[in-house]
């Protein structure tokens, strides 16, 4: 580095002050070199010292003010005088900045708020020539093969017929044995969203130069399963984030070039998803129609005093149902309508109990009366937990004649029904022993909760005594925080530890996927074999 000593030259007294000094006071410049240093000193309050870097308008410029004693102000101004931007403000120690000249003839004055001494250095000086973005990179080397084709002027045709031969997204092997999944998209004007990203979030697909390809690339585990859609050309609408967010739901559909359509009959793409399911995705048995003996359904109204209104409960008898047999499961399953249509959990224990897998199970599918009252019933209500122990209970087992031990008994729900799943039973233990819970909501926590105070469940749990609970909890590695919360990944894990803590028997699984009924159809079953496959009590 050279040192320029310029102690006495040009030195012109202004008074000091937050408003920068008029032309006709500004003093003679120094040229400052690019990794040059010029040392300077201030003898007295005002003592300024003007320094030309010699940089082309638009230039970037990065440098830093490094006082030694005393302090300094340092200001950008033009040729004539005329204050531009205030870069340091009394500075001690070292201090960086950063300006694009405004002119061709920008200088940097130094003014002494306190007698000292200082030096001045550029570190780094980009022309606009040379302002030039990074050249892209891309984490899938398809896409950095077909990138180099566009560029080259080439069509893309090769590329289409690759994609729709062998269908989306495209899967190629990253490091660790992990997966690097691209989702792909074409023919859209403005923008495409990812609905169900790996990310958890709402991802944009970004479009590759020059083409009509549009694509967004993952790094994933290799056990990943999960369901998405995409949205083409989502609307910008006016209102808050949640508005725009929503908008989303106005196109998203299933993926035209995915192979594996979920359900695989529907009314149209946008009542459907696409799945993506990886090599290493945990087996999911019991779904298939196996011709296994089938159980029965039967659905009955009930009005509730406690909570004052009426819904829907739809009762499961396994064939050859035996009210007597005493090693009965009695399941309640919350959200009726997922888990008796999306979600095909007679088929399932149908498969489940013929296997031996699970003793014989009568399951109870509870509807919700509408949104309002899930949002309002499910997150840790106690009307609702009595209303489940006090009028539901006595309801089934006079409609059954099942009557099992409380150990017996097993609480199953996803997301604001996971929660429900614990919270029920932990207000009634002497009922339900059991808690199965898949990806529940366990950041959710009263409103007007203090920070410090969040995590409701895992609160009560280690502020409370010993329940007589069992607990499965599973959550997807996938369902991460956002914006600094904790999301249902990191509150499931700790909640596990919470009961660990507390001596309180709980079995833990992370599944490599979202919030998604496509994985939670293979977590019902794993929860119910990991609490009662063979016949555990």
């Amino acid at each position: 580095m050279v040192v320029l000593r310029t102690v006495g030259l040009g030195f012109v007294a202004m008074v000091l002050s937050m408003t920068p000094a008029p032309a006709a006071e500004t003093p003679q410049a120094l040229s400052l070199a690019v990794g040059a240093a010029l040392e300077n000193k201030a003898e007295a309050i005002g003592t300024a010292q003007a320094f030309d870097p010699g940089v082309a308008q638009g230039s970037y410029v990065k440098g830093q003010l490094r006082v030694a004693t005393g302090r300094f102000d340092l200001d950008l101004v033009d040729a004539s005088g005329r204050h531009l931007r205030r870069l340091a403000d009394g500075a001690r120690g070292t201090v960086e900045f950063q300006f694009m000249a405004e002119t061709p003839d920008d200088r940097l004055i130094v003014t002494g708020r306190e007698p000292g001494t200082y030096a001045l250095t550029l570190d780094r000086l980009v022309t606009r020539a040379d302002q030039l973005p990074a050249a892209p990179t891309y984490l899938s080397p398809t896409i950095a093969g077909v990138a180099e084709t566009v560029a080259a002027g080439k069509a893309t045709d090769g590329f289409w017929a690759m994609v729709e031969a062998q269908g989306t997204p495209l899967v190629e092997a990253g490091e660790d044995g992990r997966k690097i999944v691209t989702f792909l998209g074409r023919g859209a004007q403005r923008n495409i969203r990812l609905f169900g990203a790996p990310s958890g979030d709402h991802e944009e697909l970004q479009q590759l130069a020059g083409s009509h390809i549009w694509f967004k690339s993952f790094d994933v585990p290799d056990g990943t399963r999960l369901s998405y859609q995409l949205a083409f050309d989502v609307p910008d609408v006016p209102g808050t984030a949640r508005d725009r967010r929503i908008a989303i739901l106005a196109t998203a559909k299933a993926d035209p070039l995915n192979r594996h359509p979920w359900p695989a009959k529907a009314s149209d793409a946008y009542n459907q998803d696409s799945v993506l399911e990886l090599e290493g995705a945990p087996p999911q048995p019991w779904l298939a129609e196996n011709g296994n003996p089938t159980g029965t359904l039967k659905t009955l109204s009930i009005e509730s005093e406690v909570l004052g209104n009426r819904r829907d409960i739809t009762i499961y008898r396994p064939a050859g149902f035996d009210p007597a047999r005493k090693d009965t499961i009695l399941l309640f399953v919350f959200d009726a309508d997922q888990y008796l249509e999306r979600v095909p959990v007679p088929r399932m224990l149908d498969n489940m109990i013929a296997a031996g897998a699970v003793p014989p199970v009568v399951a109870v599918f509870v509807a919700n009366p509408d949104r309002a009252a899930r949002a309002r019933e499910l997150p840790a209500n106690p009307a609702f937990a009595d209303f489940m122990a006090v009028e539901l209970y006595p309801l089934v087992v006079k409609e059954t004649g099942v009557a099992v031990s409380a150990a017996r008994t097993v609480l199953a729900g996803s997301s604001y029904g996971g929660l429900a799943a614990a919270t029920v039973a932990m207000r009634h233990p002497e009922v339900f022993g059991n808690v199965l819970s898949m990806s529940g909501s366990f950041w959710w926590s009263p409103p007007g909760t203090p920070e410090d105070r969040r995590e409701h469940v895992a609160g009560l749990i280690a502020a409370g005594g010993v329940l007589p609970l069992r607990f499965f909890l599973a959550a997807g590695l996938f369902e991460t925080g956002a914006h600094g919360t904790a999301g249902i990944l990191d509150t499931s894990r700790h909640l596990r530890d919470v009961l660990q803590a507390k001596g309180i028997p709980v079995t833990y699984r992370d599944y490599a996927g979202g919030h998604d009924y496509l994985v939670w159809q293979g977590v019902l079953p794993d929860g119910l074999i990991a609490l009662f496959g063979g016949d555990r009590p």
